[in-house]
């Protein structure tokens, strides 16, 4: 592959998964992170079944299976090294939550740092650090007991 092709296929599962968070489907979150680790603000979560309980454990979902989230995720910096077959990215993340007792509004922000690796010609989280540095209004996102 290219290094715009490789960028590109990293951008997209950046974007993979903030579409299945938002979509509540957390175990295609966990097929995502099923040989990778998860580092929050929890204990770390590694492979598939880990990161899926780790969500569910945590995220509250609604009526219609999602979070009601909305995870805008900007300024992506990829770092593609060809010949080692890895790659990094550093990005920013905002989630925007919309419920009926809560106006549509910015909950989080903060910043995700992610490793990459090639794997059969397919790229894959090896890591995902996120780290929050922006906290609204989280009690209809999250469960309070985490």
């Amino acid at each position: 592959m290219n290094a715009a092709a490789d960028t590109y296929a990293v951008v997209n599962l950046i974007a993979r998964y903030a579409e299945l968070v938002d979509a509540g489907d957390f175990a295609g979150v966990g097929a995502l992170f099923a040989d990778a680790v998860f580092i929050g603000s929890g204990a770390p979560a590694e492979g598939r079944e880990a990161v899926e309980k780790m969500l569910r454990d945590t995220v509250i979902l609604y009526a219609d299976g999602t979070p009601r989230t909305h995870h805008a995720t900007t300024n992506i910096a990829v770092e593609v090294d060809e010949e080692a077959g890895t790659a990094t990215a550093r990005s920013y993340v905002t989630v925007f939550q919309a419920l009926p007792e809560l106006p549509l509004q910015p909950i989080a922000a903060g910043r995700y740092s992610d490793c990459f690796e090639r794997r059969d010609g397919q790229w894959r989280f090896v890591e995902r650090r996120v780290r929050i540095h922006l906290v609204g209004d989280v009690s209809g996102h999250l469960r309070a007991d985490h």
